[in-house]
């Protein structure tokens, strides 16, 4: 692992965010207690994720209902909910590697930091929960609209413009942005503020950010066939 060797550190990226956030990787997001409900992973329908995506039922329930809040002529597009555990821990292993190659020395704590920005830490993940999706707008005839970046654009990648509140985006896209905060956020799903596409229900960041207090939904092994 990095940060064990000697060497002078590169400067980290310092954008408000950073200072401003609840990050995944804040002891505050473990500390949060969790009340399985054991609610089942449901896939959701065709129209709202054409590649196929799990979520536990009550985030497929509020996504149904914020999709129907959304002007004639666009949808949402989930590409990604419940995410197996093997696979977040291969995200984090590629993104930490990168983050080491960046920043020679870091030690551990600064990379799980940085690291959380774009992967949460494998212990309180909201997809491996099936708690999140990845989604975006599209148009009638199914293209995506402008939100500032592609989905899963690192901050690296994009110089932070992946943040949600990234003042350095066009017009058409905070407006789509601003979108999806107020048709998600009024069926009480939250964002997580590094990631404009990241929406969750029910895990432990959203416990915490919502101040629900307990997490309804914990870590699956395994997903619905």
């Amino acid at each position: 692992m990095c940060g064990t060797s000697g060497g002078v550190p590169a400067p980290f990226p310092a954008p408000s965010v950073l200072s401003m956030a609840i990050l995944l990787s804040d002891p505050r997001v473990r500390a949060v207690p969790l009340d399985e409900c054991d609610e089942p992973l449901v896939l959701l329908p065709a129209d709202l994720a054409p590649a196929g995506a799990h979520v536990r039922a009550g985030l497929a329930e509020r996504l149904l209902a914020a999709a129907g809040l959304l002007p004639d002529g666009l949808r949402l597009r989930v590409v990604e909910g419940y995410r197996a555990a093997e696979r977040q821990q291969a995200i984090i292993e590629s993104y930490a590697a990168d983050l080491c190659a960046l920043h020679p020395g870091i030690g551990p704590t600064d990379l799980e930091r940085l690291t959380s920005r774009f992967v949460s830490p494998l212990d309180v993940a909201p997809h491996v929960a099936g708690a999140a999706v990845d989604l975006t707008l599209v148009d009638a005839h199914g293209r995506e609209l402008d939100l500032g970046t592609p989905i899963d654009a690192t901050p690296e990648q994009s110089a932070g413009r992946c943040f949600l509140a990234a003042p350095d985006i066009s017009a058409p896209a905070r407006a789509h942005r601003d979108l999806l905060v107020g048709v998600l956020g009024s069926q009480g799903l939250v964002n997580y503020p590094t990631e404009w596409w990241h929406w969750s229900y029910g895990d432990r960041y959203w416990a915490l950010v919502s101040g629900a207090g307990r997490a309804l939904y914990g870590p699956l092994v395994e997903v619905a066939a």
